[in-house]
């Protein structure tokens, strides 16, 4: 399994209106056929010293192997969200990972 991990620090003072377009487009990523698993989130409400909660959303995308993932980087849907909303956020992370 190839995990993808992006975390995403938006720009301060959005409006709710950009917020909704972040949420929409980050959301559209789902319909991409070559994601197994689908998740986006903002961070939990746990507190300990591990955890990194700074962040504003976390996306956690699967593929059954890295060729899917190389599909989704280069898939429409995929660049039409970074094109819309790259403008929306200030910092990205990112860890990709392979099951063990």
């Amino acid at each position: 399994m190839f995990v993808h991990v992006v975390n995403f620090w938006l720009k301060k003072g959005l409006s709710a209106e950009d917020i909704q377009k972040f949420e929409a487009g980050v959301s559209s990523l789902a319909d991409v056929d070559t994601v197994d698993v689908f998740s986006v989130g903002k961070p939990a409400k746990t507190d300990r010293p591990v955890i990194d909660r700074s962040y504003d959303y976390c996306l956690l995308t699967t593929f059954e192997e890295e060729a899917g993932h190389d599909v989704y980087q280069t898939h429409p849907i995929h660049l039409k969200f970074i094109e819309d909303c790259a403008s929306l956020w200030d910092k990205v992370l990112i860890y990709d990972s392979e099951s063990i």
